[in-house]
């Protein structure tokens, strides 16, 4: 599963570290039309909403449901266990606890966000 910096990133980061069959979340989708949103310019807007509109067509995004709700638990447990405040972290657990109940590898440009989960979730640095 592609965090969403990931997917942002596509470009950049080239086919060959990534999964053959991408996933994205309900998560990244809506972190990619907060992003549309929040544009400064007209040319960033147009740009993310480029992006955005190709996600929707490349993807059928995984859901956040009740089994992802019950992991996010035990993930912000393990955030809190760490030291560390599971608050401003909340969509990025939501989308480790999401690929954790799938059994999928998350694909990210920061490995560190995910730090202290690698007991539930297999975090791949790109």
């Amino acid at each position: 599963m592609l965090d969403t910096c990931t997917y942002i990133d596509l470009v950049e980061i080239g086919a060959g570290p990534l999964p053959e069959i991408p996933e994205l979340t309900v998560i990244s989708m809506t972190e990619l039309h907060q992003g549309v949103a929040m544009a400064a310019t007209a040319t960033e807007r147009a740009i993310r909403t480029e992006r955005l509109n190709a996600a929707v067509q490349e993807f059928e995004p995984l859901p956040y449901d009740g089994e992802a709700a019950s992991r996010f638990g035990t993930l912000a447990m393990l955030t809190v266990g760490q030291g560390r405040s599971p608050k401003p972290r909340r969509l990025d657990l939501m989308i480790a606890a999401i690929a954790s109940v799938h059994d999928l590898p998350l694909y990210t440009r920061n490995s560190k966000d995910f730090r202290g989960l690698e007991s539930l979730v297999r975090v791949i640095a790109v």
